[in-house]
């Protein structure tokens, strides 16, 4: 049987993002039990030309809201990338899964073939529905959210796989 395009988005993107909700809270404990400013590991990066951890969330938020809207033929909603702390960061999460467990599975199922454009970088991508979520969209999420999990692994806080991975 073969699987839904809902099935192949939704959940696994409310998963991830659910998980790297809960990785920020155990970041944002490790600053607070330390005593030391929690702008440190929300600004904190792995290099000097990497984005920092709050716009690793960001852009993990992005896809995880992005794409399936574009599957289901809407817009995304528009978030402000203006969160500087742990509680701003969760809660633009926390909007993210809210705005894409309300969509429903008639919306995004048979979106296989949806022709999808979008500009990124400054480049005009044009995808079909199936590759837009397989080679982009999940890619993406999960580069972005290990980046994250990596920023603060580096930095000392407590995580292992399992809290990147969440209950299976």
């Amino acid at each position: 049987m073969p699987i839904s395009m809902f099935d192949a988005s939704v959940p696994p993107i409310s998963h991830a993002l659910k998980n790297l909700s809960a990785v920020l809270q155990k970041g944002a404990a490790h600053a607070e039990a330390r005593k030391f400013d929690p702008s440190v590991l929300v600004n904190a990066r792995l290099f000097p030309d990497m984005f920092p951890l709050s716009r690793q969330v960001q852009i993990a938020t992005d896809q995880g809201k992005g794409g399936p809207a574009r599957l289901a033929g809407i817009d995304p909603p528009k978030f402000e990338d203006n969160e500087t702390t742990f509680p701003a960061l969760i809660a633009r999460i926390d909007r993210t899964v809210s705005f894409i467990e309300s969509l429903r599975r008639e919306q995004i199922d048979g979106s296989e073939e949806r022709k999808i454009t979008l500009v990124a970088g400054g480049q005009t991508l044009n995808f079909l529905g199936l590759p837009y979520l397989t080679n982009f969209v999940l890619p993406n999420l999960y580069f972005h959210s290990t980046t994250a999990y990596n920023i603060l692994r580096h930095n000392g806080v407590e995580i292992g796989k399992m809290d990147f991975l969440g209950k299976i």
